[in-house]
């Protein structure tokens, strides 16, 4: 740059120097202006600092509020699909659940409609069966009205024959005769040939033994008692023997043909009988009548008569 002062300059150099000056002053101007507009920049920021603080807070605030909002939004598209998805799984249930029933209402209803047909067939068969059973009844009672018809004189036969059986049977006990045994107590009646007997079980008052006994060292069961004859006169019609009842020995002596020998057992008021209608050497035939119940007595008493 030329110098101004310099004297060896040209002119036209010196002519430059209010330029410079000029452009020096501009210059100048320029950084004052530079400086204040600075220093005002500088107060309007210092100004403006609060502002731009409070907008720094709404911002970070604005920024707190779109990150909720957004956290918020992810919540509410996390609910809502496990919404979905309850509701899918529910619909999924629903529809499962609908096919049971239907399936089990379904098979219930075919169960339903077969037993339905088990027992039409039931029905239609038990119809028939009392249509049969009425016919077999409707045969049967014709069966038994020719039935009864028959019997009705089979019925008058039997009554005749009853009626004629129970004369003969009154003919037969009308001869028999009763007597005082050798307790002194009065015998039923007594028999003297199996007729007879016969007549006697058929009344049903006693219970009847017959027995044929000979001499022996052993004695004879007889019913209830047992008996061994001692000794037999068939010419005197006498014999002796023993009798065990209750395990009691009874000796009888000298007793006579159609003679009642009577004797007591424990329980019982009724005195059993021995009769005896047939004697002959070592050997005597006749029956042992002995009540149908026991009947007890107030005394019991084994008597031995001779």
């Amino acid at each position: 740059m030329p110098n101004p002062f310099d004297p060896d300059e040209p002119a036209l150099s010196r002519a430059g120097g209010p330029l410079t000056l000029v452009l020096l002053i501009v210059v100048a101007c320029l950084v004052g202006a530079t400086v204040y507009l600075y220093m005002e920049v500088r107060s309007a920021r210092s100004a403006m600092d609060p502002y731009v603080e409070m907008i720094q807070l709404h911002e970070e605030k604005l920024a707190q509020l779109e990150g909720s909002v957004n956290k918020t939004s992810r919540d509410v598209t996390s609910s809502v699909a496990k919404v979905k998805d309850l509701v899918d799984d529910a619909e999924r249930q629903i529809r499962a659940s609908a096919g049971a029933v239907e399936k089990k209402v379904l098979g219930r209803t075919q169960q339903l409609s077969k037993e339905l047909e088990a027992a039409k067939a039931r029905q239609d068969a038990a119809n028939a069966a009392i249509t049969e059973v009425g016919g077999k009844v409707q045969q049967l009672r014709q069966t038994t009205d020719t039935q009864l018809g028959s019997l009705s004189g089979k019925v008058t036969t039997v009554e005749s024959e009853l009626a004629a059986t129970r004369k003969e049977l009154q003919d037969a006990i009308k001869d028999l005769k009763t007597v005082r045994g050798d307790l002194g107590v009065q015998s039923g009646l007594i028999a003297t040939t199996s007729g007879e007997l016969k007549a006697l079980r058929e009344l049903g008052e006693r219970n009847y033994y017959e027995f044929d006994i000979r001499k022996s060292k052993k004695a004879s069961r007889v019913g209830p008692i047992s008996v061994r004859l001692r000794k037999a006169d068939r010419k005197r019609n006498k014999f002796n023997l023993e009798l065990w009842a209750d395990d009691k020995k009874v000796e009888k002596k000298n007793k006579t043909l159609l003679e009642p020998i009577q004797f007591y057992v424990i329980g019982s008021r009724v005195p059993y009988e021995l009769v005896i209608n047939k004697v002959e050497k070592d050997r005597i035939v006749g029956y042992l009548s002995t009540p149908k119940t026991k009947q007890p007595r107030r005394r019991v008493a084994a008597s031995s008569g001779s």
